[in-house]
């Protein structure tokens, strides 16, 4: 069965290659700014084997066996665990994963192996970890079993499920045969972090015709700072083409056709058009319904008041009488006062990602924009 997927997926890639080669002869566009993700580091390597679609076959059904092996095993790990109960990670301690996260790379799935270690980190994340690391196993488990049944899966959700072991699409090859979106694209916000390894580049934006959503990822060794520079408040006029995806979200830019100056305080645009509490949720919600892996989903919230507390921070929306709690791991941010300064009690619009822990606020209008990621904030990824 994994045979079989591997050879369909190689067709259709020789067949977009073939497009893709085509488009470049003929004039098409180039990479202008297109990003890649942390699960597609051998996109390199992949794209310089379309010259020989055989070898190029051979290489993605190998690579296809062995993110299989490397999901069986992970499968094998997570019986282990749940056979001698959750309290023998704690015990175990981060090491214990070390050697399985180590497998996930020899099997060339960097998604895989960052949902190890995020397995290995929870017994020290505080109260309530069981839990926490019950509802990471089910998801492991979920992506393991999607991945090994690929075939069964409806052709969005099986792509959002290569998408998460680490399989995606070149960049040269989404913007020669993908279908280009074009619109007048506000920067919403932007975010930097690290895992040691790699330095990841955020940036959020919002079509003003389509109000699609969209996330542009860029990336650099560490101590560099990625390539992609898009400031926040920028209206960007160009086309975005969207990886394959149950619920499209990541994309990469092709033609841009202008720039519009950043917003400055002689002339500021007003905010963003944000939406209430509730419509925030039922977004969320219809995201995850089609992509299960999906930790939060980019939203603007308007005339919400944040609201500190002992519980934790709130964004109270007055109209509904609605709140939504701020996502706990945000606790130690200083930029929480600084939101509350914005707003002197008052309503205000904020952008963040909306998820099953909360929100995470990321910018602010002021009325011009605001980001609200301070030094410590852009150290990590979440």
């Amino acid at each position: 069965m994994r045979a079989r997927w591997a050879e369909k997926w190689r067709g259709d890639r020789g067949v977009r290659a073939e497009k893709a080669a085509a488009s470049a002869g003929a004039g098409g566009p180039g990479r202008g700014g297109g990003t890649g993700d942390g699960a597609g580091r051998g996109d390199k390597g992949e794209s310089g084997g379309t010259a020989d679609p055989e070898a190029a076959r051979r290489r993605a059904e190998r690579r296809a066996q062995r993110i299989a092996a490397g999901a069986t095993e992970l499968e094998r790990r997570l019986a282990d665990l749940l056979r001698d109960g959750l309290a023998s990670a704690d015990r175990a301690g981060y090491g214990a994963w070390d050697e399985t996260a180590a497998r996930m790379v020899d099997a060339q799935a960097p998604g895989l192996e960052a949902r190890v270690r995020e397995l290995a980190a929870i017994p020290s994340s505080g109260p309530g970890w069981p839990a926490r690391l019950l509802e990471e196993c089910a998801l492991a488990h979920l992506l393991n079993q999607g991945f090994l049944h690929l075939d069964r899966l409806p052709e969005k959700l099986a792509a959002t499920t290569r998408t998460r072991v680490g399989l995606t699409t070149p960049v040269a090859e989404l913007l020669a045969t993908g279908e280009p979106i074009r619109d007048r694209w506000l920067v919403l916000g932007r975010q930097d972090g690290t895992d040691g390894r790699l330095t990841t580049r955020r940036i959020w934006l919002r079509g003003e015709r389509t109000h699609r959503m969209a996330l542009l990822l860029s990336f650099s060794a560490p101590g560099q700072s990625p390539e992609l520079a898009l400031p926040t408040g920028l209206v960007l006029d160009a086309d975005l083409t969207y990886y394959p995806a149950a619920r499209p979200l990541r994309a990469a830019i092709g033609t841009r056709h202008e720039e519009l100056p950043h917003a400055s305080s002689s002339s500021a645009p007003s905010a963003p058009e944000g939406c209430d509490v509730d419509t925030a949720l039922a977004a969320y919600g219809a995201a995850l319904g089609e992509d299960p892996w999906l930790d939060g989903w980019p939203v603007v919230l308007a005339h919400v008041v944040p609201v500190p507390g002992d519980g934790g921070w709130q964004l109270a929306d007055e109209r509904s009488g609605s709140a939504l709690p701020v996502d706990p791991r945000c606790a130690g941010r200083t930029d929480l006062w600084q939101l509350m300064a914005i707003s002197g009690g008052g309503p205000v619009t904020v952008f963040g990602e909306c998820g099953h822990r909360g929100f995470s606020p990321l910018t602010a209008w002021d009325p011009i924009p605001v980001s609200l990621l301070d030094t410590a904030a852009q150290g990590g990824i979440r």
